[in-house]
């Protein structure tokens, strides 16, 4: 009887190489939720400042908007640049860089005046106009509570640009297979960011203790430190500035697409979730702090997923860029499988320490208007637990996707999922139906049921007729 042979995908060096890229990209993106996580476990961690975590929240509706928009549009330095050391032309990539840095600056300044002039009437129309719950808390009214909302995203938006900036160096580094310079870099800024949160919102070192404002300030510093040590490494280690040949007249455009498509998609899913925040606002302040604190959870676990998914990402642009269909398909395969893997292991160790991992997050006696923080973040942990591979799976799918070109089927997905489908279902199971939180976190669990699996079922189809068109 002749033994069956592994799968191609599913040879020890792809595995390899996979872990290789994915490893220091996953932990590089881990520090972008470390920080916010750290802000969220000092803020709960101090008695009498548990609510500050809601502005914190709230005050990401259009800063997520804002970076994912330019995260997206600023993808393309990474897929082209990917695909020119695929053909063994990374000398050449310097445009791709130069291109990227020029959209990021012009990007960065006009969302940080945007979000700065929208703030004020953003959170008066939300909180003020249309909240349906007048007593959302015994601490504030809902005009306090749109008011500090608006400073602190006023203060965030100072920490745009830098995002902008950090992002094209950040991707420019990971295609030419240099993250662990970025994971370094992120970490001191993880560092920064501690620093300044344990001065500005514990009071140490003779500081003002200023809650959620010192939360925003500390993301300013730590963001424009790790900002300017990423330009330093892009100038000294790669050919950012060296002078290459006239690229192709569609380069641009093609840059721009890419990017474009996943912008569209960073939108709905970044912009979906933090309006998730607001319904759970209108349930109450302690509903918007406990589905908050289980929602960060996830995003903890998806930065795994989002290095799983950039490194699935970079090698089917190096296989597409040399024509290679089978290895297209074995790398999007290979993602797909590594992101299940991940996704039960996570999942299982949610479930295992639920009650700890609520305890890290906050004080064992935080409460809000009655409600022990703790016991209700524990118990919705499991929905937690149930998304989580899901959320990977739709990431990893969507970026196998555009990887090849493929870029407005993925983006119309999430758009549906997670602006069309998420948004009421949650608004209709936590508000209408009075389920609070957890109604909230069943509809999110739903919705990545289904975008998860849409994105996985079109991956398959179309690198499945792409393979076989180049076939014949």
């Amino acid at each position: 009887m002749t033994q069956r042979a592994w799968p191609a995908w599913a040879r020890a060096s792809e595995i390899l190489d996979l872990l290789r890229l994915s490893g220091p990209i996953a932990i590089s993106r881990l520090s972008w939720m470390l920080m916010g996580l750290t802000d969220a476990i000092v803020l709960g961690q101090v008695k009498g400042q548990e609510h500050e975590l809601a502005f914190i929240l709230n005050s990401w509706l259009p800063i997520g908007v804002a970076l994912g928009f330019g995260m997206g549009i600023l993808l393309g330095v990474q897929v082209l640049t990917s695909e020119l050391v695929g053909r063994g032309e990374e000398h050449l990539s310097g445009r791709i860089f130069r291109r990227g840095m020029a959209w990021a600056v012009g990007l960065g300044i006009l969302v940080t005046a945007l979000v700065y002039v929208v703030a004020t009437p953003l959170f008066n129309f939300l909180f003020v106009e249309i909240n349906p719950n007048e007593n959302i808390s015994a601490l504030m009214t809902p005009q306090e509570f749109a008011d500090e909302t608006a400073l602190i995203t006023r203060i965030l938006a100072l920490s745009l640009l830098g995002f902008m900036i950090s992002t094209v160096c950040s991707y420019y580094l990971e295609a030419l297979r240099r993250p662990l310079i970025v994971t370094i870099t992120s970490y001191l800024g993880v560092g920064v960011n501690l620093i300044i949160d344990l001065a500005l919102v514990l009071g140490w070192w003779g500081m003002p203790q200023m809650g959620g404002e010192g939360v925003a300030w500390a993301t300013v510093g730590s963001r424009w430190a790790i900002t300017l040590a990423l330009i330093g490494f892009v100038l000294w280690l790669t050919p950012a500035l060296k002078p290459a040949e006239a690229a192709p007249k569609d380069e641009a455009k093609r840059q721009i697409k890419v990017g474009g498509g996943t912008a569209i998609s960073n939108v709905a899913e970044w912009g979906g979730f933090n309006l998730t925040y607001t319904i759970a606002a209108f349930v109450s302040v302690a509903a918007n702090a406990v589905y908050g604190y289980s929602v960060q959870v996830m995003g903890f676990c998806f930065m795994f997923f989002l290095g799983i998914g950039t490194a699935t990402s970079v090698r089917v642009a190096e296989h597409y860029g040399r024509g290679d269909m089978q290895g297209v398909k074995d790398a999007s395969r290979l993602g797909v499988a590594a992101t299940f893997v991940l996704g039960l292991f996570l999942s299982l160790l949610i479930l295992i320490f639920q009650d700890g991992v609520a305890l890290l997050l906050v004080n064992s006696e935080a409460s809000i208007d009655g409600t022990m923080l703790a016991v209700a973040i524990s118990s919705l942990l499991f929905y937690t637990a149930l998304a989580t591979t899901f959320d990977g799976l739709q990431a990893t799918a969507s970026m196998a996707l555009r990887a090849q070109g493929i870029v407005w089927v993925p983006s119309a997905i999430h758009l549906a999922s997670f602006f069309l489908f998420m948004i009421p279902l949650c608004y209709f199971m936590g508000v209408t139906l009075e389920r609070g939180a957890q109604g909230m976190m069943e509809a999110v669990t739903i919705t990545l049921l289904v975008a998860g699996g849409l994105q996985w079922a079109l991956l398959e189809w179309k690198t499945a007729r792409r393979e076989v068109r180049h076939a014949v």
